[in-house]
């Protein structure tokens, strides 16, 4: 992997493999509402910047629950981040079974224009970007 750190926080850290075109997030900890937000919207300044069109959302390392931005980033960031370019989400789940239960509330909102699918590792999810894009 050749990524580059853009942003390095202590509930998120997203890098940008420029080889690959993928946008990696890497969250950590207790999430909260604000603290989605706060991410999803880096990660939405990092993709129009890279023009990226793949991410890797890594929960590997969410500790909590984050219920409360569910329909937020499904109905409100996902579009914007389609309009941004992206096209493809693969999303690594916690083993944490409130934060996955929370994942899993937001794509049952609906995600339109991207393709967001659930994986239980980053190895997984990472051979299933580099195989669509």
């Amino acid at each position: 992997m050749n990524s580059k750190i853009l942003i390095s926080e202590p509930h998120i850290t997203i890098s940008y493999d420029i080889v690959e075109d993928i946008l990696y997030a890497d969250w950590t900890g207790d999430q909260t509402n604000q603290s989605v937000l706060d991410g999803c919207e880096k990660m939405l300044h990092c993709l129009k910047l890279y023009h990226g069109k793949m991410v890797l959302n890594d929960n590997t390392h969410v500790t909590s629950i984050w219920d409360d931005a569910s329909q937020w980033v499904a109905v409100d960031w996902f579009p914007r981040m389609h309009k941004a370019g992206c096209k493809l989400f693969a999303w690594v789940y916690s083993p944490n079974v409130y934060s996955k239960l929370s994942a899993d509330k937001t794509l049952r909102y609906g995600v339109r224009g991207v393709l967001a699918t659930t994986f239980d590792s980053k190895d997984t999810a990472l051979a299933w970007l580099r195989t669509m894009g």
